[in-house]
């Protein structure tokens, strides 16, 4: 194996470990995950607590209620206790509670009673149910997926978190989440919500739409006639929800779930994946992102949310069964009116790449780590639309993947067939390149053994750094490749083979035990890729001459499959997949490239040739003697 292919993959294990590495979180943080997360379990313990006493309050009081709320008031109650007769003053419960609720509510103490209903809109792909208490979707379920148990797919657990509009009306803080509002239906996808006032001319009033056919539904918020009773500037919008575990492998689908946000100015940030976090918005933000895995609940405004006292936050939750919990606090900042509308949309859909970018949003594809700079550019601009190409012959996604393979190859051939040249050049000045070793066999002569190496490379016109540079040009589609497959929904629950979902890890066996850094299950499609490395390896090293001064080169090239084995274990099988087909026909390049392309007594011929030739030494020659020359008497020097 020749040293440019070596630093090649080790560049690649580097990046790859690097990533690891640094998405890792660290003892403390693991700590203080852990902390936060029993305080978090104390907590919702306690308010499941209140909830139920406070439930078993107001069933209390209804029942308590119930018969006496239809007697009219009398002048007094004679009751005789143990032959006395006691006399109090009557009193209407009914009208002390009226006058409760108008103290608690104001203007909408009428909408603070009603009865529980459900209502559901849907269209070709979303199905919403709402509560009429509250006006909140308690179910939102994606009608094209399945989870990976094959359950309906829900993008949250029904009336779980809080979903409000929040405003003060005069100084009474009120919350919609409190109110009963009745519901007209508009159609089969679309309802309003209005709740009653003391007044008529006075309403709140929440419209929902869905789009005929996509994926967001119109959340439209109106204040009508209540000019003198709500501060529209005090409104927000408020959402917590927690994402339901959808996917086969928990920490991976938890690995890439948190916020994403865009302020109007600014490209597109998202919080930590690792740990917990709040943080204030700081501008006026286009849109909010609770991002799981493979789907997003997304909340865009046109005019921009306002950045005065909109925060946003995710957590990792205690359980096993859901991904984060998500939450939004988001300000409109809008002037007091007769008609106040607070207009916004919903995104409630999958993570595919074309779907984002069609919705016009600005960056909202961005939500999709298709990797930074040139990683993502690749990905953007080559891996998805070959990928797309072959996706519409509705063909399986592991032969997909082997055509997507084919063509990348197809695509860096020239550069193979440049770098397989070069190795053939250096391999057939290996007599000469003995020759000088023999000659300066010594440590210490390594700067004249150097200096002899670099002048046959000048005489037989060969650039030893002419191989480096096609590898570098393809380790931006390698980890390109990385960045895709993990974020491709194509290839959810998409089987091939013995792979049951190409999204998640592949398993041919399940241990009794788990293995550190590795898990408790084996992938083959791993063990496959390694082995093919290792081959690779193998048959590329026979056709380089022997380096010398690099003795762990021979260690590294066994240690990185070994590397590979442990960290792709848990990764998408269509990584693993695509990774062992592209060593396979790497080995079919090199071994026709050898034999049918490349002539090598040819090659030696003009070497042969130019080694005759006087050459003029280039300026990158001449500087790298003087280096070497400087090098060399400041080691005179020392000595």
């Amino acid at each position: 194996m020749d040293r440019n292919s070596i630093i090649g993959l080790v560049l690649i294990a580097a990046i790859l470990i690097g990533y690891q590495i640094y998405t890792a979180p660290t003892p403390e943080e693991l700590a203080r995950q852990q902390r936060q997360q029993d305080s978090l379990a104390q907590v919702e313990i306690q308010q499941k607590e209140q909830q139920a006493q406070l439930a078993a309050a107001e069933q209390s009081q209804a029942q308590a209620v119930a018969p006496i709320a239809g007697l009219r008031p009398v002048d007094s109650v004679h009751v005789v206790v143990n032959g006395d007769t006691l006399h109090r003053d009557s009193v209407d419960l009914k009208a002390l509670r009226d006058q409760e609720l108008a103290k608690r509510f104001g203007v909408f103490a009428p909408a603070a009673e009603g009865a529980h209903e459900e209502v559901t809109i849907e269209n070709e792909r979303l199905q919403v149910s709402f509560n009429t208490q509250g006006a909140a979707p308690n179910v939102i379920r994606l009608k094209e997926y399945t989870t990976y148990g094959k359950s309906p797919l829900l993008l949250a657990d029904p009336d779980s978190g809080t979903y409000e509009f929040r405003f003060f009306a005069g100084n009474l803080d009120i919350s919609t989440k409190d109110l009963h509002f009745k519901a007209e239906k508009l159609g089969t996808d679309g309802v309003r919500f209005t709740a009653p006032t003391s007044d008529a001319a006075k309403q709140l009033r929440i419209t929902y739409t869905l789009d005929s056919a996509g994926w967001f539904m119109n959340v439209n918020t109106e204040l009508v006639g209540l000019q003198g009773e709500v501060d529209p500037r005090t409104l927000f919008f408020h959402w917590d929800l927690v994402g339901r575990a959808n996917e086969k492998h928990l920490p991976t689908e938890r690995q890439k779930s948190t916020v994403f946000y865009k302020y109007q100015s600014d490209d597109r940030n998202y919080l930590s994946e690792t740990e917990a976090e709040e943080k204030d918005l700081e501008g006026r933000t286009n849109w909010v992102a609770f991002k799981q895995d493979f789907f997003t609940v997304a909340m865009v405004s046109d005019q921009g949310f306002a950045s005065n006292g909109s925060k946003i936050g995710v957590r990792v939750p205690s359980d096993s069964s859901h991904t984060k919990a998500y939450s939004a606090k988001l300000f409109f900042e809008t002037e007091p009116a007769a008609s106040v509308q607070l207009p916004m949309r919903l995104y409630l859909g999958p993570n595919h790449y074309n779907t984002l970018r069609k919705t016009g949003i600005d960056q909202f594809n961005r939500i999709i780590d298709l990797g930074w700079g040139i990683f993502g550019w690749m990905n953007r601009f080559v891996v998805i639309p070959i990928f797309d190409f072959f996706s519409r012959f509705n063909l399986s996604y592991g032969i997909i993947i082997l055509l997507l393979t084919i063509a990348i190859k197809l695509l860096l051939m020239p550069l193979t067939y440049r770098n397989q040249k070069s190795s053939a050049r250096m391999r057939v000045l290996k007599p000469e390149i003995d020759a000088i070793n023999k000659k300066y066999p010594d440590p210490e002569d390594m700067m004249k053994r150097q200096q002899a190496n670099m002048e046959l490379y000048r005489k037989a016109g060969v650039n030893p750094a002419a191989g480096c540079v096609p590898l570098l040009i393809q380790m931006p589609v390698l980890y390109a490749m990385f960045r895709f497959f993990p974020s491709s929904i194509e290839l959810r629950q998409q089987s091939f083979l013995w792979a049951d979902d190409l999204s998640s890890y592949d398993s041919i066996l399940t241990l009794p035990f788990a293995i550190p850094a590795y898990g408790s299950h084996v992938s083959l499609f791993t063990l496959l890729m390694s082995a093919s490395t290792v081959i690779y390896t193998l048959i590329n090293s026979k056709q380089m001459p022997t380096q010398q001064g690099m003795p762990s080169m021979k260690l590294m090239m066994y240690l990185f499959p070994v590397m590979m084995l442990f960290f792709m274990n848990s990764l998408p099988a269509g990584l693993s997949y695509y990774y062992l087909l592209a060593n396979v026909i790497s080995i079919l390049q090199m071994t026709l490239l050898s034999k049918w392309f490349i002539d090598e007594t040819k090659l030696r011929a003009e070497l042969e040739q130019n080694m005759r030739t006087p050459k003029k030494k280039s300026k990158w020659q001449q500087r790298m003697e003087d280096i070497q020359k400087q090098q060399q008497a400041q080691a005179r020097r020392r000595k």
